[in-house]
């Protein structure tokens, strides 16, 4: 069994009949599907992609319309890197935004991963994902550049650029020295015209459980003030 299967069946363990639950997105997402499916629960889910959403229908997991949805019980994704304070940097898979949404709709949000996605400091080892509306491609990359110091790629597929679910692009930014204040950087690039969000999330996630290959789990806890 891999570490994502771990940690993602560690967290099913936590769900119970009648949850509403938020779906992310990503392959160790697939394999929290799978485990639950397995467990038949009367269960609903709000997905945060189109893959997440087919693949919860091929599995037989009832999918819910986040409009009609005031909160959910529990939301469940991964993150391409976190700290050791559970700040997340997500949307490699380009759902960073409807993550984010739910993130937000849920009463408790847990992050499935592996100990390798945990750093000391977001933006080197993977880029920070932040969803710009076509229109405003290059202005925001300009700025990110020269306000800071972000190396911009614009997210490429099969040789066009990428599209959003939402039907935006995706700029992914390296950081080489990391991000010093996830906070700061999050809210200034946010009030960017043209920017509908980065893949930087500060105080949404609450639990992390980090899976290992030899059948273990870790588990951080955000500090509460």
């Amino acid at each position: 069994m891999t570490g994502k299967q771990v940690a993602a069946e560690a967290a099913a363990a936590l769900v119970e009949d009648g949850m509403r639950l938020g779906l992310g997105t990503g392959t160790t997402v697939d394999h929290l599907l799978v485990a639950l499916a397995v467990r038949r629960l009367d269960i609903s889910g709000v997905p945060t992609s189109e893959q997440t959403a087919a693949r919860c229908r091929e599995l037989g997991i009832a999918l819910l319309d986040p409009n009609d949805v005031e909160r959910l019980d529990l939301t469940i994704d991964g993150a391409d890197e976190l700290t050791p304070g559970l700040v997340l940097t997500k949307g490699g898979g380009g759902a960073l935004v409807r993550e984010k949404v739910v993130a937000a709709m849920s009463d408790r949000v847990v992050i499935i991963a592996t100990p390798d996605k945990v750093v000391e400091r977001l933006g080197v080892t993977f880029p920070l994902p932040i969803e710009v509306v076509p229109f405003g491609v290059g202005y925001v990359a300009r700025r990110l550049e020269h306000e800071h110091g972000l190396e911009v790629e614009v997210r490429r597929r099969n040789g066009t650029e990428a599209r959003t679910d939402n039907g935006n692009a995706l700029l992914d930014c390296r950081a080489p020295a990391g991000i010093e204040d996830p906070a700061a950087l999050d809210a200034s690039v946010a009030r960017m015209p043209g920017v509908v969000d980065t893949g930087l999330f500060v105080d949404l996630a609450d639990l992390a459980i980090l899976g290992s290959s030899d059948g273990s789990t870790r588990t951080i806890e955000r500090a509460r003030d």
